[in-house]
């Protein structure tokens, strides 16, 4: 939160936002928001969150206000917290095209997106965010261990504000191999009562 922003979650609410807001009939509900305030930090239900989670969406502008939005995956937790206040993650090679890294190069500001489909959750991170490329330490601690991926530099992400949204118009999506696992957990249940039901035939039959 820089000095110029009364609460956190004007990070978001800007002036224009605001009058909206007003005109609109939301402005009021958000003001008592605003006195309760959003989060500044991490804690154990976000750290929780993002230990589960396997993709998010990255989104920065250039100095002009271009927008960009950046898928990033991997397994569960590569995007980790260092500390109360911030997130990093390997980022990985991809294209080449560093529209993300020359957006960061000219302006800070970033936004973190995190979509829990299968619990119908979200949450929104606004922050700054920046590129290390020198730092093989860092690289190292954030690389996820057998995960086969080249990591080209890390991006470490400061957080200035966070929230979560109503699961309203969330369509529910699973895993495609936690379904697989459903399904072999279910099969492997079938065949276990498929036996136990012959076995009952059986000393049926036999007596």
């Amino acid at each position: 939160m820089t000095a110029a922003h009364a609460y956190a979650s004007d990070v978001a609410f800007t002036p224009a936002v605001k009058s909206i807001q007003t005109r609109k009939g939301s402005r009021e509900a958000y003001a008592r928001a605003e006195q309760r305030g959003w989060r500044t930090e991490v804690d154990e239900n976000l750290a929780a969150f993002l230990a589960d989670a396997n993709s998010f969406y990255l989104a920065t502008a250039s100095a002009d206000g271009q927008p960009y939005i950046q898928h990033r995956g991997g397994p569960k937790g590569f995007l980790k917290v260092l500390d109360k206040q911030t997130l990093a993650f390997a980022d990985y090679a991809g294209n080449q095209q560093y529209l993300t890294q020359g957006n960061l190069s000219e302006n800070p500001k970033a936004y973190i997106f995190v979509m829990d489909y299968a619990h119908r959750r979200r949450v929104k991170i606004w922050g700054e965010a920046r590129v290390v490329e020198d730092d093989d330490a860092l690289t190292e601690a954030l690389m996820p261990k057998g995960y086969r991926a080249r990591s080209e530099q890390v991006i470490v992400f400061k957080i200035a504000a966070w929230d979560t949204n109503c699961p309203q118009h969330i369509p529910q999506k699973f895993e495609a191999a936690d379904v697989a696992a459903a399904l072999a957990a279910r099969d492997q249940r079938i065949a276990e009562l498929e036996a136990e039901v012959a076995a009952l035939k059986g000393k049926v039959a036999a007596s």
